[in-house]
C-alpha cells in the first residue's frame, strides 16, 4: 500500500467521490454523497461485500430518534455523550463524540425514512454503558441482514460499487491533495481512476497480526473474528501522507464467543443475571464491566476458555438474535436441572461451581458485597433448569486510526486537514479512548454509520464549495 506522486497517475476515468470499501461505513457515505447530488463510486476488495458489518450483531446505538420516541424514551445526544465519554473515562476526542451523538439520531431517521433500511429498537435489556434503550438494528439482529439491506439502498440509489477492486495505490500532490487511486483485479490487472475527493471507509488493522502485536500486544494471540481484509491500509495510506494517529491500542473485544463454533453469544445473558466461571469452576471478573474488556480476562484463564451460566429468564432476550439461535442449533448451549448435572455436562468441578453458586446467590440476597465488585441484587436469583456455554475471548475489530475533525477530514500531524481525504469507521479514530475498557456497545457501527454520513456529506459539500 503507497502513496504515490500525483504526476505518475494516468487515470482511465474519473469521479467526483470514490470510496474506498463497501461496508456499512462506506455504503452510508455513498448514499449520503448521493442525497446530495454529487457521483460516487465504490470500491471494494472482496468478490462480495460483507466486511465488519456482516459480522457484528447488526445493532447501532443512537439518541433522539423518532423509534425511541415512540417507545416513550427520554433520550438525548448530551445524554448519549454523557455515556460515551463515561465509559472512555474522558479520553475520547470530545468533539468527535459531540458531533456523533448529535447526528445519531438523524442519522437512524434517515436511514429508515429516506433510504428504507428496515430498523426497530432493541428492547428488554440495557447494554453495559449505555443508561437509556438506544440500539437500534434490523429484526434478526445480524449484521449480514444490515449489509444487504443498505446494498439494496445503494442499488436503489443508483451507487456504482465495484467488487474484486483492492485499492493498493493513492495518488497525492504535494500538499496531500488526493487526485486519484489504483485498484488491483483478483487476476492481478491494475486499473486507475481519478477523483476529486476521497472517502476511506476500509476499517481498521485486525486481520494484520504484525500491526495487532504492535499496537494491542495483550490480543496478539487471540482469536480474530473480524474480516480478514482489515488489514490496516488506511494507517498506512495516512502514515506516508504524515497524517496523526491515535488510540491505536484501542478495540472492541468479545469475551463471550461460542467455542469452538466462533459465533458471539449476545452478552444480554450476562446484563440479565449470568455469570461466567473458569474451567477451575470459579469467577475471575466482574461481568457487567462490559463484554470488550472481558475477552482478555477470558484470555487469562486456564485454557483461553470460559463458561457462561445463566437461565431461560436470562435467555429470552438472546432469543432474538439469530446468532444465539443457530448456536442453539449446533448444540452448544447445555441445559441442566440441578449443579450437580449442569457440573457433568461441563467438565467443571462439582464443588467449586456449587461454592460458586451459593456465593453469586448470597450476593443477590445482599448478604455480602461481591468481592469483584458487581451488584446482584438487581436481578433475580438464577434458577433451574440452569444453561451454559463455552466461550472464549476474541478480538473483533480495532478501533484507534486516523485522526479526523468533525467533518471527517483526516489530520495531518500538526493539525490541519488534509484537502480532500476524509475517513470513517475503523479507519479513523473511533470513539472508546485508547483501550478496549472504553468501548461501548455499538461503538463500531456508531462510528461506521454516522461517520459515513458525516463523510459523504463533507465529500460532497467540497465538490460544491471547490467550482
Amino acid at each position: 500500500m503507497t502513496v504515490r506522486p500525483a504526476r505518475e497517475g494516468k487515470f482511465e476515468f474519473s469521479v467526483p467521490v470514490v470510496i474506498v470499501g463497501a461496508g456499512s461505513c462506506g455504503l452510508v457515505a455513498a448514499l449520503a454523497a448521493r442525497d446530495s447530488g454529487a457521483e460516487v463510486l465504490v470500491l471494494e476488495r472482496d468478490a462480495n461485500p460483507t466486511g465488519s458489518t456482516s459480522l457484528s450483531a447488526g445493532l447501532i446505538p443512537a439518541a433522539g430518534t423518532r423509534f425511541q420516541r415512540e417507545k416513550g424514551i427520554d433520550d438525548s445526544p448530551e445524554i448519549f455523550a454523557a455515556d460515551l465519554s463515561a465509559k472512555a473515562k474522558g479520553k475520547s476526542d470530545p468533539a468527535i463524540v459531540k458531533a456523533v451523538a448529535e447526528a445519531s439520531g438523524q442519522t437512524i431517521d434517515w436511514l429508515a425514512d429516506r433510504h428504507g433500511v428496515e430498523l426497530h429498537l432493541v428492547e428488554g435489556f440495557y447494554y453495559p454503558g449505555h443508561s437509556r434503550l438506544r440500539m437500534h438494528g434490523p429484526k434478526n439482529q445480524t449484521g449480514a441482514e444490515l449489509e444487504q439491506s443498505l446494498l439494496a439502498a445503494a442499488e436503489c440509489a443508483d451507487i456504482d460499487i465495484i467488487t474484486g477492486a483492492s485499492v493498493e495505490d493513492l495518488y497525492a500532490k504535494d500538499d496531500g491533495t488526493i487526485v486519484g487511486v489504483g485498484f488491483r483485479r483478483p487476476n492481478g490487472e491494475v486499473e486507475t481512476v481519478g477523483c476529486d475527493a476521497l472517502v476511506l471507509a476500509c476499517n481498521g488493522f485486525g486481520g494484520n497480526r504484525a500491526m495487532v502485536a504492535k499496537f494491542i500486544p495483550e490480543m496478539a494471540e487471540a482469536e480474530y473474528c473480524g474480516h480478514a481484509s482489515n488489514t490496516g491500509d488506511a494507517m498506512n495510506w495516512g502514515e506516508a501522507l504524515g497524517v496523526e494517529l491515535a488510540d491505536m491500542g484501542s478495540y472492541q473485544g468479545h469475551g463471550s464467543v461460542a467455542y469452538p463454533h466462533g459465533l458471539p453469544l449476545t452478552w444480554a445473558v450476562m446484563t440479565q443475571g449470568g455469570i461466567q466461571v473458569n474451567l477451575n469452576g470459579e469467577r475471575f471478573a466482574n461481568e457487567m464491566r462490559g463484554y470488550s474488556e472481558h475477552a482478555e480476562e477470558v484470555i487469562k484463564q486456564p485454557g483461553h476458555l470460559a463458561w457462561n451460566i445463566y437461565d431461560e429468564r436470562c435467555e429470552k432476550p438472546a432469543l432474538a438474535f439469530h446468532d444465539y439461535r443457530e448456536i442453539i442449533k449446533l448444540g452448544a448451549i447445555k441445559r441442566a436441572e440441578t449443579i450437580d448435572e449442569l457440573a457433568a455436562l461441563t467438565d467443571l468441578p462439582v464443588q467449586a461451581l456449587k461454592r460458586t453458586m451459593d456465593e453469586v446467590k448470597s450476593y443477590g440476597a445482599g448478604d455480602k458485597p461481591d468481592p469483584l465488585g458487581r451488584d446482584f441484587t438487581k436481578q433475580p436469583p438464577l434458577s433451574a433448569p440452569y444453561l451454559a456455554a463455552k466461550v472464549n475471548g476474541a478480538l473483533f475489530h480495532t478501533q484507534g486510526g486516523l485522526v479526523i475533525d468533525t467533518e471527517t477530514r483526516v489530520l495531518k500531524a500538526d493539525g490541519t486537514p488534509l484537502p480532500n481525504l476524509f475517513a470513517g469507521g475503523g479507519a479513523a479514530r473511533g470513539l472508546s479512548g485508547p483501550s478496549s475498557w472504553g468501548y461501548v456497545s455499538g461503538n463500531g457501527l456508531l462510528s461506521a454509520t454516522v461517520l459515513g454520513r458525516l463523510a459523504g456529506l463533507a465529500a460532497a459539500r467540497l465538490l460544491t464549495t471547490s467550482i
